[in-house]
């Protein structure tokens, strides 16, 4: 079955990481209609993350237009989501097919799109291919491993995620070294970033305080080393606040603990223009999640990766983020470090110039053309 429109892409959101993945292409294909490009796109959200604060308030702040299709999976556990997932994008490709189908990041929507779209024919671009953290144990190494596998076409954000296709025999053809889409979208609303309603009645200043996000298994799902962990940051950090946005899954472990640091101040998750205030502004970030070691590495700001293994080695080896690991007795001598001025400074890796969207656009312009 031949697509209706040859030259149309599917554009594929579920969660909060992809949103600002997907903002600067779709601004960069909108920039290049408005001058004679020949690409049109769909812009398909699966509703993986479905709460106002996780969805919502992103597309309003980043200018993204409304989908044109939800196919609303909701929550469930990987299984359920990742079928609700396909057996939903299956029936809209078959309705109504397009070109291409474009996933991003390593979330349960990309892998399950990149499979549909493929069994029925239809090719694979993935923005962050190549990313690998060599730990199994984290559902979006599978994601990633998987979408790999099956992908046309690689849109890579680093020389690290360039070798790892090649050592997995991607030929070179395929693999386009663009850059990092998320830094498009942080380097084009840097301005506008705005303090949250509460940065007053905390009394907040800046360099005074530290940002705390986790919401991976291996830091919250066990009540005792999440408390563990709060207590080492909370004791640490020397009278400082630590303000923690919480996670809807850390929300329900930490409903369990009787008790944490009284400078650790939990908030409601952020949008974007805000979340990135605090960071912006923050002495330091503690955090388990990849995407914000990029942000803090191109703001400059340290930071402190809660994990033993990182999809992203650039923000360690060029960049202001150190793994510290799982264990709380690690959170003390890093803290220390940073307090005695002996953090590195860091640098910009490679093409992290906010172009790569128009980069990606233009190649699958180019694509489609040939």
């Amino acid at each position: 079955m031949k697509p209706e429109n040859t030259k149309r892409i599917d554009i594929i959101a579920g969660a909060r990481p992809n949103f600002m993945k997907i903002a600067p292409i779709i601004r960069a294909m909108e920039e290049r209609k408005g001058s004679g490009g020949t690409l049109n796109y769909r812009l398909v959200h699966t509703g993986q993350h479905y709460d106002t604060r996780m969805s919502q308030d992103f597309f309003n702040q980043l200018g993204i237009p409304e989908p044109d299709v939800n196919l609303d999976v909701g929550s469930g556990t990987q299984a359920e989501q990742t079928a609700a997932i396909m057996v939903r994008y299956e029936r809209l490709l078959l309705e109504n097919p397009s070109h291409l189908c474009l996933v991003v990041g390593d979330v349960n929507s990309t892998m399950a799109c990149a499979i549909v779209a493929q069994k029925l024919g239809v090719k694979v671009a993935h923005v962050e291919g190549g990313l690998r953290s060599g730990d199994w144990t984290m559902p979006e190494e599978i994601n990633r491993i998987v979408t790999d596998s099956i992908t046309d076409y690689f849109f890579t954000t680093s020389e690290h995620a360039n070798k790892n296709l090649y050592n997995s025999g991607i030929p070179s053809d395929r693999i386009f070294f663009v850059g990092n889409t998320m830094i498009d979208t942080l380097l084009a609303n840097m301005s506008r970033f705005r303090p949250p309603g509460f940065w007053n009645r905390l009394k907040l200043a800046p360099k005074k305080y530290l940002v705390l996000t986790m919401h991976r298994p291996a830091n919250v799902d066990q009540t005792k080393k999440l408390s563990e962990v709060l207590k080492a940051i909370g004791h640490a950090c020397r009278q400082l606040p630590v303000i923690f946005p919480v996670h809807p899954r850390t929300e329900k472990m930490l409903e369990r603990i009787r008790t944490i640091p009284e400078n650790i101040k939990t908030v409601e998750p952020q949008p974007y223009l805000e979340f990135n205030y605090l960071v912006k502004h923050s002495k330091a970030v503690i955090t388990d999640s990849g995407g914000i070691t990029e942000e803090t590495t191109v703001m400059g700001i340290p930071c402190m990766t809660l994990r033993d293994n990182t999809e992203r080695p650039e923000t360690i080896t060029e960049g202001t983020n150190e793994l510290i690991g799982t264990d709380p007795r690690n959170i003390k001598p890093a803290l220390d470090k940073l307090f005695e001025g002996r953090w590195k400074k860091g640098k910009i890796p490679p093409k992290w110039d906010g172009k790569a969207g128009q980069r990606i656009v233009a190649i699958l312009e180019n694509l489609s053309i040939n």
